[in-house]
């Protein structure tokens, strides 16, 4: 559920307040230790926070999977650059939105390619276009795939980028033809 998250937040809160409090009116020598509710909050708290990092992780690696598929198109098709270059950039937002401004955007001189960066292009620049439509209709699809796992904040931010996926890939095929 998406407010699970929020919900053992707010709980290993409280318990730590409590936890605190109850230190500081015990008549007790040493440290309190944890209830067993205290010990399954903070676990569950812990839980919540590994999967939603793993999310994240999937949704940005899903983002820069696709921006290293649109540098690639762009060597290997120089003229396709006032067409893909603004979607491209696109791209390269919503990865950096995605994580956060965690790591360096992959089309940067100081980041590392991605796996796919040396995914064969074809030589026809409308196979080309195709393939990168497909690569966005792939990525937009591993968004929407997480939307309900995702807390709702990032969860909404998902469902933008999927939708711009999904332009993206009709701009990039059907939208050439209109």
């Amino acid at each position: 559920m998406t407010t699970t998250g929020r919900r053992a937040v707010l709980v290993a809160g409280a318990s730590a307040a409590a936890a605190a409090l109850a230190g500081c009116t015990s008549g007790a020598g040493g440290p309190r230790r944890p209830s067993a509710a205290e010990e399954a909050a903070a676990r569950e708290a812990e839980r919540v926070a590994r999967a939603e990092a793993a999310l994240r992780r999937r949704a940005v690696t899903a983002s820069r999977t696709l921006l290293a598929r649109y540098d690639a198109a762009l060597a290997a098709h120089p003229a396709l650059h006032a067409r893909v270059a603004p979607l491209r950039a696109s791209v390269a937002a919503h990865a950096h939105a995605l994580g956060e401004g965690d790591r360096p955007d992959p089309g940067s001189s100081t980041a590392t390619p991605g796996a796919a960066t040396g995914a064969a292009v074809p030589a026809d620049p409308g196979a080309a276009l195709r393939e990168l439509a497909a690569a966005a209709r792939a990525a937009s699809d591993a968004h929407t795939a997480e939307l309900l796992a995702a807390p709702p904040e990032y969860a909404r931010l998902l469902a933008s980028v999927a939708a711009a996926g999904a332009a993206h890939a009709y701009l990039l095929t059907e939208g050439a033809r209109a």
